[in-house]
């Protein structure tokens, strides 16, 4: 079964790089590099087509309120031809507060922004000069200067709630899911099979240690921090089985921070959701989710301890048979 890494926020630029130069000689499907608050994503992502040959490299996420779609289209455009055409274009909402309050924008109409970005970004990589009028944005007469390495680069879309899940379906090549039980995701691939065949993917946080403890704990602290100040993930899980836990969670956040908080995650939520223990126990758990259906698990690298030494342990954990 494929597989693939992403090599998260909390690596500097030269780790992403040398996790990255690892992984070029390994068999690894794709490397997602995430877009939050530090690093840029298309350049990182140019970066790490140079320390790489066969890996495909995706964004993991853009988000379609700080750039235009013609923006996303020339930077996605750029790194298909710096990699030799390896570029997969993963699309998100991202979230009120960074929308809002990081970036300055409203956030609003995710689902239309959504829709007319992807028609959009398709249309200028199809190199063609494009006129376009839409609710959120009227181009004219618009085309890239340069040739595009591909006219079509796939585009997946991060969804959470059911309308986006659905629009995944309906205009994307890809779906990426993240904090999403096994159980629930289990039945949404299944629905989703029957519509329309697109990769579905699923980010999945990850803690490897020798250690078991050492990496429970570093999961637990992960999940309670999305908890905290992810909404939408707070609304979802509560949703789906979860509800006293993210009561617990967020209370605890709103006394005492992060310090206390992860204290309220238990075991049947972090086995749900993470894979997190030592090699042989992570190994079991990513089976768990191989048999919901996905067609790609995306292993969201968390280091336990010294970064280079966690990353080895973790990616001879995955790939290494």
């Amino acid at each position: 079964m494929r597989i693939a890494f992403s090599l998260g926020s909390l690596l500097s630029v030269n780790q992403v790089l040398e996790c990255s130069e690892i992984l070029s000689r390994t068999s690894v499907d794709t490397i997602w590099i995430p877009e939050t608050w530090g690093m840029e994503n298309f350049s990182m992502l140019s970066a790490v087509s140079t320390k790489t040959s066969t890996q495909k490299i995706g964004s993991s996420i853009i988000n379609i309120y700080s750039r235009s779609p013609s923006v996303i289209a020339m930077g996605a455009a750029t790194v298909d031809e710096l990699s030799g055409g390896r570029m997969i274009l993963g699309l998100g909402t991202s979230s009120l507060p960074i929308i809002n309050d990081f970036h300055g924008y409203k956030f609003e109409n995710p689902l239309q922004r959504m829709k007319e970005y992807v028609e959009i970004i398709r249309l200028v990589l199809s190199g063609k000069q494009i006129n376009y009028t839409g609710k959120f944005f009227d181009l004219k007469g618009f085309s890239l200067l340069i040739k595009p390495k591909r006219e079509t680069i796939p585009i997946y879309l991060a969804a959470v709630n059911q309308k986006m899940v659905d629009l995944a379906c309906d205009i994307g090549d890809g779906v990426i899911f993240y904090l999403r039980p096994l159980n629930e995701m289990k039945e949404t691939i299944s629905k989703m099979q029957t519509r329309k065949k697109i990769d579905i993917t699923c980010q999945i946080i990850t803690c490897v240690a020798e250690d078991s403890e050492n990496a429970i704990d570093r999961a637990k602290k992960t999940v309670a921090f999305y908890v905290s100040v992810g909404k939408v993930y707070r609304e979802f899980l509560a949703k789906n089985g979860f509800k006293n836990e993210i009561n617990n969670i967020f209370d605890e956040f709103k006394k005492t921070g992060f310090k206390l908080n992860h204290e309220f995650v238990t075991d049947s939520m972090l086995k749900s959701l993470c894979i997190s223990g030592n090699s042989e126990e992570c190994k079991k758990q990513l089976q768990n989710f191989k048999e919901t259906g996905l067609d790609l698990p995306i292993i969201q690298f968390n280091p336990v301890g010294d970064t280079l030494e966690s990353f080895k342990l973790f990616e001879k954990t995955f790939l290494d048979e």
